[in-house]
């Protein structure tokens, strides 16, 4: 997961008339007149939204739904100082009347105290010493979640293979938050639970070696009449075969790893050191216009899995939602593989805005983990991190995440990742329910959607409880991805592209469900509309059921199926905490 600190950063905080404002009057002709209107509802209606004296709000996105209703989501600034926690999405109707408000932050937004008694030299420094890296340089900002209000320094600091985000209290010293910067695909804990178990992972590959994607092979001729051009290539690919690639022919007989037809979407090479910089990465070139042989002896194999398997998501989410690239800004998406030495590990990284590829470590993981449904969460990451920004609520000193919407953001970076493996259809790796399926591992799979208890490995948990607040976030998914499940597929045994399904319910209620196709846009609505850095289970299923009324009505079926769904992994209306985290 991605920090506070990295959704509310740089131009989202500077005037009205910077990037970010620019970037939401573009998404529609009426884009600036909505922006200025939910902006002013927000002041208008300040006991429901948190807006208080001090604040100034900045468009993130603006979002015109075909029905007319309006939503703008804002981060915030209190007396010109960022707000972590301050989000919120203004909702509006056709006539850009005020509808409600989603926000993060439960209370006006006033720092504890007026002056910081720590210098930011004081405030770096503990943050290198919390975190055991180098600090880069603090900057003030209003600490407005967990319920609190107070004055505090934010400093990212970075290590060799690791960058973090460090909250420091500037009157008292303490550390308020540290957390990593970079989404890991395999956690900690995960890591710790191999070791113990003495599994080596060592997933099948060599499925490349077949023929040429026919009419794939090449370019479009040595009559091209300019360069660049778009060429149609192969990929020989550790983990999905033969695939065709679209790539970027830079003169007669020389091509490189770019999709000119994805925004110029592109694969490098890190050649084994830790860069967050893309344009550091070695340019993959060739004059064959094949890239890889299906194994490891070539480097550019992994590459053709991760250029695949970024493209693949580009075009699910274009395909089923309209979005135009991660951050629908319509801008590449981009990938560095053989990131580091011996890195045992896939990351969705936001200093660089690209995926980073581990090798493995040549001991309990010894392939790059470029399989497909790695690419497509770990890049939902990034549409994460672009949308309602959810965030863990604490993390230990191991680096594991704790807390129910960092849960939730790896649930959905699991959902909409298995939807990659649906769209994409490939033979060699068949859609399903289950994620790191190719991996390797003894139990066939590391998570399932449709009985994620299943995964013995992470401990993931089928239903929520008050102690789900204190579960591993990958371990915690298993709530809301078994909703999801359920509100796609029903409960009880199903076989699906040859993959048996038995999916259990709280107290033994039966679901039917209501189809993939309209589950995933529920969803997808859900976390673009309704949900925000602080959105737990109970709100989660909030915002699905307004997603639901929006696209089917109040008394439809879905309406119907998506609070049944949420019932049965024990989350309902009924048992909402009191007090929430």
């Amino acid at each position: 997961m991605t920090t506070a600190a990295t959704g509310l950063a740089g131009t989202a905080f500077a005037a009205p008339s910077t990037g970010v404002e620019r970037s939401a009057a573009s998404a529609a002709p009426s884009a600036t007149v909505v922006v200025e209107a939910a902006r002013t509802a927000a002041f208008a209606h300040a006991s429901a939204t948190g807006v208080s004296q001090g604040d100034d709000l900045h468009a993130q996105d603006v979002m015109i739904d075909p029905e007319g209703a309006r939503h703008v989501r804002f981060v915030r600034t209190h007396d010109d100082l960022p707000v972590l926690g301050g989000d919120l999405v203004v909702h509006l109707d056709r006539r850009l009347g005020y509808t409600g408000v989603t926000r993060a932050a439960d209370h006006a937004v006033k720092p504890a105290a007026a002056k910081a008694k720590l210098t930011a030299g004081q405030a770096a420094a503990k943050a290198a010493q919390a975190a055991k890296g180098d600090a880069g340089s603090a900057r003030l900002v209003v600490d407005a979640r967990g319920g609190a209000s107070a004055l505090a320094y934010q400093v990212t600091v970075t290590g060799k293979d690791s960058a973090r985000t460090v909250v420091v209290d500037a009157v008292t010293g303490k550390v308020r938050s540290n957390t990593p910067t970079r989404d890991e695909f395999l956690s900690p804990k995960l890591l710790d639970a191999l070791r113990e178990r003495g599994e080596t992972l060592d997933p099948a590959t060599g499925t490349g070696s077949g023929a040429a994607v026919s009419g794939l092979v090449g370019s479009r001729g040595a009559g091209a009449a300019a360069y660049p051009s778009a060429a149609k290539g192969t990929g020989k690919t550790l983990f999905v075969g033969t695939v065709g690639l679209t790539t970027t022919q830079t003169s007669r007989g020389h091509y490189q790893l770019k999709d000119p037809n994805r925004y110029g979407t592109e694969t490098r090479d890190a050649k084994g050191s830790y860069t967050e910089k893309f344009s550091a990465g070695t340019k993959l070139t060739n004059t064959t216009n094949v890239w890889g042989n299906g194994a490891t002896t070539s480097r550019v194999s992994a590459a053709a899995d991760a250029q695949y398997g970024i493209t693949k998501t580009l075009d699910f989410y274009k395909a089923t939602f309209q979005r135009k690239g991660i951050a629908n800004n319509s801008k590449p998406a981009q990938g560095m593989v053989h990131w580091g030495k011996q890195v045992a590990n896939a990351f969705w990284d936001p200093t660089c805005n690209c995926m980073l590829y581990g090798d493995g470590d040549g001991q309990m993981f010894k392939k790059p983990l470029v399989v497909l449904d790695v690419t497509g969460h770990e890049l939902t990451h990034g549409v994460v991190e672009a949308t309602a920004n959810l965030q863990p609520t604490f993390v230990d000193s191991d680096g594991n995440q704790y807390g129910e919407p960092g849960s939730l953001n790896e649930s959905l970076a699991d959902i909409f990742g298995s939807n990659v493996e649906f769209y994409a259809k490939n033979t060699k790796d068949t859609p399903d329910y289950l994620v790191g399926e190719k991996l390797g591992l003894a139990q066939k799979f590391l998570r399932r959607l449709d009985h994620p208890s299943l995964d013995k490995l992470e401990g993931t948990i089928d239903y929520w409880s008050a102690d789900t607040y204190y579960t591993e976030v990958h371990a915690g998914s298993g709530v809301s991805s078994h909703a999801y499940y359920l509100l796609a597929e029903g409960s009880g045994k199903k076989t699906i592209n040859g993959v048996n399904y038995n999916s259990p319910t709280y107290h033994s209620i039966a679901v039917k469900g209501i189809g993939r196709t309209k589950a995933t846009a529920i969803y997808y609505r859900a976390l673009t509309r309704y949900m925000v850095s602080t959105t737990d289970f109970h709100q989660a299923r909030t915002a699905t059921l307004k997603a639901a009324k929006d696209l089917y009505g109040a008394n439809s079926t879905e309406y119907k199926t998506v609070d049944k769904s949420w019932a049965a992994v024990n989350v309902t209306a009924a048992n909402t905490p009191s007090v929430r985290h």
